[in-house]
């Protein structure tokens, strides 16, 4: 199995203060993950899911580990494309800016 990335500090620290939310919160990640759905798979439909939500923080993140997993640059800036016809071309570009945040910082 890959390693993941660590978390941003303050999300640890904000764990670390609330062990119970933490918990209920790996518990539906856990719940999520049960299914026939490649890892990959998974973290492609999740970068999906944040750009529609807009939330830029879950755009870094699902970036970042769509990295540690192998996905390639061009594989995330699919979903970023495919994305454009459904949230609009605004949000798109948004979404684009993030994914290329963590991407240039990774040096891909």
């Amino acid at each position: 199995m890959t390693t993941l990335p660590q978390p941003p500090k303050k999300y640890r620290d904000f764990i670390e203060r609330y062990p119970e939310l933490a918990q209920a919160w790996e518990r539906i990640h856990e719940v999520g993950r049960a299914g026939p759905l490649e890892e990959r798979t998974i973290r492609l439909i999740k970068l999906g899911l944040a750009i529609g939500a807009q939330m830029q923080g879950s755009v870094h993140s699902s970036v970042r580990k769509g990295l540690a997993l192998g996905l390639s640059r061009e594989e995330m800036e699919q979903v970023v494309a495919l994305s454009a016809g459904t949230v609009g071309l605004p949000s798109s570009v948004a979404a684009f800016t993030w994914t290329q945040d963590v991407l240039e910082k990774a040096g891909g």
